[in-house]
């Protein structure tokens, strides 16, 4: 992999918003290994900082992703690719406990396609394109390319995306379910910002738990899922948040949570 003194990724945070963008314009934000772990690192130092309570990943206002470097695939063989840097980047990033927003713009195709749709929430510019083109290699999409689609947006997308390689816009993509909300490029990151402060204005316990609840039905039937749900519901109850959420609705005044 050529030496480059540019990161990769870039992190800032605003409050309790930390906002990730992928840093590689001059391969269309293409991942990598140092772009997946510099993703990955960023999320779970967020995760650890306390003061973030929001996640926000973009490429900007011109180019998502690309999709995965070829160079990143070329030589892979079965036993490599299970174990490589590059499939454990793209679950640590799936795996954050931060609700997590995809600010999308441009090009979303192959493993960007992947990031975007494991977010919470996708917001996409008008010139957003979603695709799965693995197929076209020869391959299958590996980081959750052949479930996201359906679960957003039902399986009838998800054959046509998987299966046949069909691109998505912007609009389709809205009037399918598989993104949330378009907006136009211009206003994409300030849009994605509101959409991220008013999240984090939210009880910071409960929004994780809420992700863990819907989060629970990728690993657990759906009995073990709604148990979850029961346990942090009941976990809940007991935090100094849930008072304050209580005691403010009551006294009809906003609520200031401290995630206690």
């Amino acid at each position: 992999m050529p030496t480059t003194d540019k990161p990769v990724t870039h992190t800032a945070r605003k409050a309790a918003v930390t906002t990730i963008t992928i840093n590689r314009p001059e391969a269309r934000n293409a991942l990598n290994v140092a772009v997946l772990t510099g993703m990955a690192d960023a999320m779970e130092a967020a995760e650890a900082d306390g003061e973030t309570h929001v996640i926000v990943l973009t490429g900007g206002a011109d180019t998502f992703s690309a999709g995965a470097d070829i160079d990143m695939l070329s030589g892979q063989t079965a036993a490599s690719y299970v174990t490589s840097p590059n499939r454990f980047g793209f679950e640590r990033i799936r795996d954050s406990r931060l609700p997590v927003i995809a600010a999308v713009s441009g090009f979303c195709l192959g493993g960007g396609c992947e990031i975007a749709l494991a977010a919470d929430i996708v917001i996409a510019s008008d010139t957003a394109v979603f695709g799965q083109p693995e197929i076209n290699l020869g391959i299958i999409p590996g980081a959750g390319g052949t479930q996201l689609w359906g679960e957003r947006a039902g399986r009838g997308l998800q054959a046509e995306a998987a299966m046949r390689g069909r691109f998505v816009d912007a609009y389709a993509a809205r009037r399918s379910g598989l993104v949330d909300r378009v907006v136009p490029k211009e206003a994409l990151l300030s849009a994605s910002a509101t959409e991220a402060e008013h999240l984090a204005r939210k009880a910071p316990l409960a929004l994780r738990a809420v992700k863990s609840a819907m989060r629970a039905r990728w690993r657990m039937s759906a009995v073990a899922a709604l148990d979850h749900e029961v346990a942090l519901m009941a976990n809940l109850l007991a935090s100094s948040d849930a008072g304050e959420g209580i005691n403010a609705f009551l006294e009809k005044r906003q609520p200031d949570f401290t995630g206690n």
